[in-house]
């Protein structure tokens, strides 16, 4: 299908391909993964013939009908429905001619290639593609023109799954998505019947939807067998294997070296420390282990505040006269780790703004600590931005004044700035690393609650894993809206529905929601094809039950929340101790230790038997609370 052959280019005297090749079979999905700046997107523009390459080819089937969503989204009078179905160019062309064709033949044919397009049920199957991207029925009878652009970024998607390409080229799709259309577009795609290439940073996408892998990495492209947690699996092995490979042949070239340096100078030793040489020169060059950079957050930890941090006691909101919330009885604690649900447009935004204290109440109570800090990240926060600034100045001008350029940095640091980069103007920084100093700005001051809204949407897959490691170590209240499910199953422990003008706490986890969504387009496709009342009714037993269960579940799950924490709680002290054990193990391993004071050796030692029983007494601990976990989860009480 696609063969890709010694593919070299270069961007602003850059290289980032450098003779790189790969195959794509017909019929596969597969994902193309990499790090910020490799040139993901770069390669798909070079597959879809925008941009032209240095060197080598890019080979294609003749006739091969290719798609991609351009970054420029319709925005004319044309309604929605109607730009989806124009993005099927042949049929719109078919159509066209049939109006005008007089030769029976030709309407012959025009009529029975309409016939294998399924021309007949285009507009059905396009108003079921804009639903599942959020689009109601009204919706799709209004103009383009009538929506934001991340809205008509929508619009361009759905006219390209609809047009159904051989080649389906798709970056980043779900960047303008909330969670609900983005599990919608991952069932669609895992049903997809051509060949796709993706990129994406979901790791839930890139678990669920890719036959195979293909990462670009230090200029080349390498395909892999499987999903992404199989690709890191591989690719880990692959790497260690080279470290080992690559000691060996260390300890081969020293050991022969040894040998030449000692016996060059001496007569009877001379051909046999000329035969060592060859030897060294017959290992070839060293072997190159390449670690990517590790990606580490680190939020600072707030001070401990009365409970409850904020409550709300049917509170109403909104923007002037327009009441977007109402009857809001909510409460938010030090420990709680909450995901808000909800298509785009029902309000979520519109809350954390809210529990941020960016927007007044418009009826009703709100208590706040007195003492409390908020860190909010808002979605288009980064055109707050200034671009002339470097990531140093832009931190420094939110800090209190007085503060030193040292505390500055090392906060920074805390989120990967080194400092060349945090000298670094920001209009030279990418999406991702303008995301990393949002992080910071909003962490400054130890805040008491982070609010997340969309905060992954410029971060590769490191970062967004080092965004959950971070939030899983914060000792603070966590509220996040993310259409990444992999972030919202690791981070949050309880959710929150955005739903009919107001906000109520889920009975469920993430896929007691998923089912509850792929239950409501049953229900709607049912409905559009005309089912009807008794076969609804014979249901609706069944949707209560299912309905009394996720209650029940519920239950459960908050009855057995302190045990869940505490068990956190030891699995973050044994990854603690973990740490400092291999570290003490490293230092004791270090044959120069041995050459200094013996003291040190003993300390060193002493502290180790004293992590190494820590460590133990805790294990026993998390052992026995977890298995008292997993005995009340199968009785199901406490």
């Amino acid at each position: 299908m696609l063969q890709i052959t010694d593919l070299t280019y270069r961007i602003a005297g850059r290289l980032l391909l450098d003779q790189a090749s790969v195959t794509i079979p017909a019929g596969h999905r597969v994902a193309l993964v990499g790090r910020n700046g490799t040139g993901k997107s770069t390669l798909l523009r070079l597959i879809a013939g925008e941009v032209q390459a240095d060197a080598g080819a890019i080979t294609l089937p003749t006739g091969l009908k290719m798609g991609w969503v351009k970054q420029e989204a319709p925005g004319s009078e044309t309604t929605l429905i109607d730009a989806v179905l124009a993005a099927d160019t042949e049929r719109t062309a078919l159509l066209a001619e049939a109006e005008t064709a007089t030769d029976p033949l030709r309407i012959a044919e025009i009529h029975h290639r309409l016939s294998d397009i399924q021309a007949h049920s285009a507009e059905a199957r396009a108003a079921r593609i804009l639903s599942g991207l959020g689009f109601d029925a009204d919706a799709q009878r209004r103009p383009c023109s009538d929506f934001s652009g991340g809205w008509r970024m929508r619009v361009a998607l759905a006219g390209v799954l609809f047009a159904e390409p051989d080649l389906l080229l798709l970056d980043e799709p779900t960047n303008h998505l909330d969670l609900e259309a983005t599990l919608w577009l991952e069932e669609y795609l895992r049903n997809y019947p051509h060949t796709m290439l993706i990129v994406s940073h979901d790791r839930g996408l890139l678990n669920r939807v890719p036959t195979s892998i293909v990462h670009l990495d230090q200029l080349k492209l390498t395909a892999y067998g499987g999903n992404y947690d199989q690709f890191v699996q591989v690719r880990t092995m692959r790497m260690e294997h080279a470290k080992a490979q690559a000691a060996k042949q260390d300890a081969q070239r020293a050991h022969l070296q040894a040998f030449v340096d000692r016996f060059r100078a001496k007569a009877s030793k001379a051909t046999q420390a000329q035969s060592k040489l060859k030897a060294i020169e017959r290992l070839g060059p060293r072997i190159q282990v390449i670690d990517d950079t590790p990606v580490n957050f680190n939020f600072p930890s707030p001070d401990e505040l009365a409970p409850p941090l904020i409550r709300l006691d049917n509170v109403s909101v909104g923007y002037g006269d327009r009441v977007v919330l109402r009857k809001l009885g909510l409460r938010i604690d030090a420990d709680d780790r909450i995901a808000l649900l909800g298509a785009n447009g029902n309000g979520k935004s519109t809350l954390v703004k809210l529990l941020a204290g960016r927007l007044g109440t418009m009826g009703g109570e709100m208590f706040r600590s007195s003492k409390l800090r908020v860190g909010y990240f808002a979605q288009h926060q980064s055109d707050e931005l200034n671009l002339n600034w470097t990531a140093l100045q832009q931190m420094q001008s939110v800090m209190p004044t007085g503060t030193l350029e040292g505390q500055a940095r090392s906060h920074l640091g805390r989120f990967g700035f080194t400092q060349p980069k945090a000298d670094t103007k920001i209009s030279s920084l990418s999406g991702g690393e303008k995301a990393k100093l949002l992080l910071a700005m909003m962490t400054r001051d130890a805040p008491h609650i982070l609010m997340l809204d969309e905060p992954t949407n410029h971060l590769d897959i490191d970062s967004r894993e080092a965004l959950v490691e971070a939030l899983n170590e914060y000792e603070g209240a966590v509220i996040v809206i993310s259409h990444d499910p992999h972030l919202v199953e690791l981070t949050a422990d309880r959710l929150w529905l955005v739903n009919e003008g107001t906000c109520k706490p889920f009975e469920g986890d993430l896929e007691d929601y998923k089912r509850l969504l792929l239950e409501k387009s049953r229900a709607e496709r049912a409905a559009a094809a005309g089912v009807g009342g008794n076969a609804a009714a014979d249901k609706s037993g069944g949707r209560d039950a299912r309905k009394e269960e996720r209650r029940a579940a519920a239950e459960l799950r908050q009855q057995l929340a302190p045990l869940r924490r505490q068990i956190e709680g030891l699995e973050k002290k044994m990854a603690t101790l973990t740490k400092r054990k291999t570290e003490l193990e490293a230092k004791l391993a270090d044959p120069k230790l041995y050459e200094g004071p013996s003291d040190k050796v003993s300390k060193l030692q002493i502290e180790l038997g004293s992590v190494s029983n820590d460590l133990e007494g805790v294990e026993m601990e998390w052992l026995d609370l977890s298995e008292q976990m997993e005995t009340a989860l199968a009785a199901g009480s406490v």
